[in-house]
């Protein structure tokens, strides 16, 4: 985990996820914590730690997706020499080196069944088995886990294991996405902000813009905090004038006119000479001589290319904000402009 980040936010479903995170710190059971990718689960997970009587003990992470599947039991509960091909001396794992302290476990939804059965065990008995050994060992161990699945519904699917989830499942801390975190990205804006400018050796901090803080507020952010600090960071560093507050915001790192085609497969508007190929005309033509109201009829004919648009696109904005040359931010003016965003939602709940 970087130690250097913090938990920042004033928005009330943010304080109420990182009081219920700081409630649950101080006892000695398990706690589950929920989000999307990005929401900082990582920082939940170091807080339930540091504020617990274990602080002083150690901290052990594992990304359960980072690994293999057949190396997951390894990395958690170790192996003896000789264990399988390659153990060439034994090895203590996870659950070991936190004897004392809290485990970590992210992705969790990743476990094979062999690992969720063994862990399982270790939760319910304080007890682990070297791969390749017979002889238990006692552990005390505090288990903090992470996923941005719905675990009940993997229950249901046969992927997760009831009985883990219910020994797991003591308190659930659900974090909010940035979306939803009511006047946060003001306050993550400025703190990513000036500590970027900081490390640049920057005299003073000028701030953002005010369009530039509506654009950023505006945005959906599906990355969530991390999307959001690594484009304050970007913007940050790519201006060039710390005594002019800054007002250019680019979201999409790999946009650039000389973009590798997308791979085969993939969703992309067509292209032509590097220009974009006209959509069909004959679904959204207007006869001239039938045009009564100037304003109305262009009203009408870009509302008919904004919703052909996202419907080739299968309602992915990006996609259709590419497919018309527009930014991302224009598309979603145009489409408030303009009420699409009613059947944009409508299509992607069927």
């Amino acid at each position: 985990m970087d130690r250097g980040n913090q938990v920042v936010g004033e928005s009330f479903a943010f304080l109420d996820s990182i009081e219920r995170a700081s409630r649950a710190a101080g006892l000695n059971r398990p706690v589950l914590v929920i989000g999307e990718r990005g929401t900082g689960k990582e920082l939940v997970a170091e807080r339930l730690h540091r504020l617990s009587p274990r602080w002083a003990a150690p901290l052990i992470t594992m990304n359960c997706a980072a690994l293999a599947e057949t190396l997951i039991e390894a990395e958690l509960f170790g192996h003896e020499a000789g264990a399988f091909t390659g153990a060439t001396k034994a090895r203590e794992g996870r659950f070991e080196e936190a004897d004392g302290g809290t485990l970590f476990l992210d992705e969790l939804a990743t476990l094979s069944a062999g690992a969720q059965e063994r862990l399982l065990r270790a939760v319910e008995y304080g007890e682990v088995t070297r791969i390749g050994s017979n002889k238990p060992l006692r552990v005390d161990v505090r288990i903090v886990a992470a996923t941005n699945e719905h675990l009940p519904s993997l229950v249901d699917k046969g992927r997760f294991r009831a009985d883990l989830l219910d020994r797991l499942a003591f308190e659930v801390v659900t974090l909010p996405p940035l979306r939803a975190r009511t006047g946060d990205v003001p306050v993550l804006t400025d703190h990513f902000g000036r500590r970027m400018a900081a490390e640049l050796d920057w005299r003073k901090w000028p701030g953002f813009s005010t369009g530039a803080m509506e654009v950023l507020e505006r945005y959906d952010w599906p990355g969530n905090v991390r999307e959001l600090r690594n484009t304050v960071e970007r913007a940050v560093y790519r201006w060039e004038d710390e005594n002019k507050a800054i007002d250019e915001i680019d979201f999409d790192p790999f946009d650039s006119p000389w973009m590798p085609k997308a791979v085969s497969g993939a969703a992309a508007a067509p292209v032509v000479s590097g220009a974009l190929v006209p959509m069909s005309a004959t679904a959204i033509a207007r006869s001239v001589a039938d045009v009564r109201d100037f304003r109305a009829a262009v009203a009408e004919y870009e509302r008919d290319i904004l919703a052909e648009a996202l419907k080739r696109c299968r309602y992915n904005q990006r996609a259709a904000a590419k497919a018309v040359a527009l930014s991302y931010d224009q598309l979603r003016h145009a489409m408030k402009r303009h009420g699409l965003f009613e059947i944009a939602d409508n299509e992607n709940a069927g």
